[in-house]
């Protein structure tokens, strides 16, 4: 049987991507959470992560338990302030951190929508170019991709994929890669963000699942993801972008995807709130309102 305790395990590893940092967040030994994981594999007859020595991704089904574990965990953590919040209106401040990009085109119109459905809350939207790090005071920080601090609690807004995208004209000029290492020979575009290494590649073969890597050179780079966007519609190379960001030009063709078979590091999209007791209920029914919104219809996916 699936306990709390497991739950909130299985959303520590997620946040923080190993067993040593969850256990870390969690106050507890490496070794307890390594025992915790092998009973719950066992009880569930399933295999959850796939390790290696400096890696660990979840399997399938793990990656399914984590979307399940976060919408319960979410839906406890909210239950004091919803039955605080019945039968009176919400009310207050409401401090909403965003990347520019998806704050502009994703955050703020859904903003709009929730302050028409709650005119006394006041919101105020920031946008930063890294908003979980440099916004502690945040009621609310947007966050896409990987999480390395686990002060935050983090709730999945939405799936969200990292895809190699070029303009046809560059690929009909370079030749169309085949493979990742295939990019080596290539112009890259590169985007600085979240204190990434932005030259390192991540990838799997999307069959087999071994976890793979390449170091590219940049030919571009930038710490703006509209202008590295841009660079690559205007066929000066290849950008590894969010799917969020690429989709729609993929779509109208100003833009071709490369290297469907092969699986990038996803970048999921996550609502980020402080590991703190005592969140409001506008804050509790405000991430629950862009779940709603984010997660049932992406408008990219």
């Amino acid at each position: 049987m699936i306990e709390l305790d497991d739950l909130r395990f299985i959303d520590a590893l997620s946040r923080t991507g190993s067993l040593s940092a969850a256990a870390r967040s969690l106050n507890v030994t490496p070794p307890a959470l390594s025992m915790r994981l092998k009973r719950l594999e066992r009880d569930l007859d399933i295999s959850l992560v796939v390790r290696s020595s400096r890696h660990l991704r979840f399997t399938s089904e793990g990656e399914r338990l984590v979307g399940e574990a976060q919408v319960l965990l979410g839906r406890i953590n909210a239950l004091p302030g919803a039955l605080a919040g019945e039968g009176r209106s919400l009310a207050g401040r409401l401090h909403v951190v965003s990347p520019f990009g998806f704050g502009r085109l994703h955050i703020a119109p859904l903003i709009a929508r929730f302050v028409e459905m709650h005119p006394s809350v006041h919101v105020t939207l920031d946008l930063s170019e890294r908003p979980w790090t440099e916004s502690k005071a945040a009621d609310v920080a947007i966050h896409i991709g990987a999480l390395r601090d686990s002060t935050w609690i983090a709730h999945r807004l939405a799936r969200n994929e990292r895809w190699a995208c070029a303009s046809p004209d560059y690929l009909k000029r370079r030749g169309v890669p085949k493979e990742p290492r295939d990019l080596l020979a290539h112009d890259c575009l590169c985007l600085r963000e979240n204190d990434e290494d932005v030259t390192l590649w991540r990838y799997r073969r999307a069959a087999k699942g071994r976890a793979e890597a390449i170091r590219v050179a940049a030919a571009l780079t930038s710490n703006d993801g509209e202008v590295v966007r841009n660079w690559a519609i205007a066929d000066l190379g290849v950008v590894l972008r969010s799917q969020w960001d690429v989709a729609p030009f993929v779509k109208c063709g100003e833009l071709k995807r490369i290297l469907a078979g092969f699986e990038f590091d996803s970048a999921d999209v996550l609502a980020l709130v402080p590991a703190r007791h005592g969140i409001s209920a506008r804050v509790t029914r405000f991430v629950e309102f862009l779940k709603q919104q984010l997660n049932t219809r992406a408008p990219w996916r």
